[in-house]
């Protein structure tokens, strides 16, 4: 997560030095320093101190980009991050050996966990090449909207259920005084997101006459429009279902589903629960169901220009979430007893798959043919005749 540059750096110091030297208490020097900023407190402030270096360098290095879009300091920190999260997810998967073990350790432990591990997975490849595209389209000028809200959905779900699942599962009594570095990216999306909006949407070149013929449709000669209503009345059903299973609903279905097919649902970690059912908010339950419900009306009734945007926002929320869910479900590190069972495979992926993909289909058909969504035109003023 982005959150984790708190201690990237000064992991990289530590695990470069002999061993030994951190516990040398021969005379001061470097080995002596390094001791000392051991502590918590200390981690803290060389973690700030590195991030306002970092932050300097790269305004002093594109002071006219910064001056353009001052996203384009955040992504390139963030684009940063994002290497060092796909370190630690390598890591932890057995593909490095303790390049970054000082910093899950020390720093933020519940990143060793299934879900941890394919958050830095999502954030190493995902948003990192987001980043790059953005800015890049920033140095040429160029409108990065639609990328910006995707990465804003999927950042702003990383965050809601990482954080939660933090401070509720069984990692709690191990959050480190650096987890309170994560309170400026709480920050950051809201700042970054109310940007992006604001930004100029992308022209279309839909007439007038075209917004108007597709607007007379009735749904019946739009299939793609009803085969999305179905697939969203499926969706919101499913979601309401698995809300009821993390709630303990006494019902059989849902007994045999939490068991037999998603029992990664059961997981102390909370990170299943977090992101179906979060105590305090209901993350799918109250945002993802209610967001389904407003996009069947938008397929339904012309003119709701709202629902492009939107649509990008969700479809990177739900990637974020499905990609961790997933993976975390079937990872060596999640206990046998949670884990997928084989013969409960297929129709698992299937189901997340078909949930996952889903969101990203609507988006696509509202940039397809954004006709049907856009303010129906004018009319055209009414001709009197002279009356002779």
């Amino acid at each position: 997560m982005d959150r984790s540059f708190s201690l990237v750096t000064w992991s990289f110091l530590v695990s470069a030095l002999p061993q030994g030297a951190i516990g040398s208490q021969n005379g001061p020097g470097l080995p002596d320093l390094v001791f000392h900023l051991h502590s918590p407190l200390g981690v803290v402030l060389m973690s700030t101190l590195i991030l306002g270096l970092l932050s300097l360098a790269i305004y002093s290095l594109s002071r006219s980009d910064v001056y353009y879009d001052p996203l384009y300091a955040v992504f390139a920190v963030f684009a940063f991050t994002s290497v060092v999260d796909l370190l630690i997810a390598l890591q932890e998967d057995g593909y490095m050996a303790g390049f970054m073990a000082f910093y899950t350790k020390e720093g933020e432990p519940y990143l060793r966990t299934a879900h941890g591990v394919f958050i830095c997975y999502w954030d190493g490849i995902v948003h990192y090449l987001l980043y790059l595209a953005m800015t890049g389209a920033i140095r040429k000028r160029k409108s990065y909207r639609n990328l910006g809200l995707y990465w804003l959905g999927s950042f702003i779900m990383s965050i809601l259920v990482f954080l939660p699942g933090n401070i509720l599962g069984k990692y709690s009594s191990e959050i480190r005084p650096t987890f309170f570095l994560t309170i400026p990216f709480l920050l950051v999306p809201c700042w970054a997101g109310l940007r992006v909006f604001n930004q100029t949407q992308v022209p279309t070149c839909c007439t007038p006459n075209m917004v108007e013929e597709d607007q007379r449709k009735g749904l019946l000669r739009r299939p793609v429009d009803l085969a999305l209503i179905i697939y969203l009345i499926f969706a919101a059903f499913f979601t309401l279902f698995r809300g009821l299973v993390v709630l303990d609903c006494p019902m059989d279905a849902c007994f045999v589903y939490i068991y037999q097919y998603e029992p990664y649902l059961r997981d102390p970690v909370t990170y299943p629960k977090v992101q179906l059912c979060a105590p305090q908010m209901l993350v799918n339950m109250f945002y993802v169901l209610p967001f389904y419900g407003l996009a069947i009306y938008a397929l339904i009734f012309p003119g709701c220009s709202w629902l492009p945007d939107w649509a990008l926002v969700f479809a990177g929320a739900i990637g974020q979430a499905q990609f961790s869910h997933m993976g975390a479900s079937m990872h060596l590190r999640t206990p046998f007893t949670y884990r997928v069972p084989e013969d409960a495979w297929a129709s698992f992926f299937v189901c997340n798959l078909l949930y996952a993909l889903g969101p990203h289909l609507l988006a696509f058909r509202c940039l397809w043919r954004p006709a049907f969504f856009l303010r129906p035109p004018p009319g055209p003023p009414a001709h009197h005749e002279k009356q002779h």
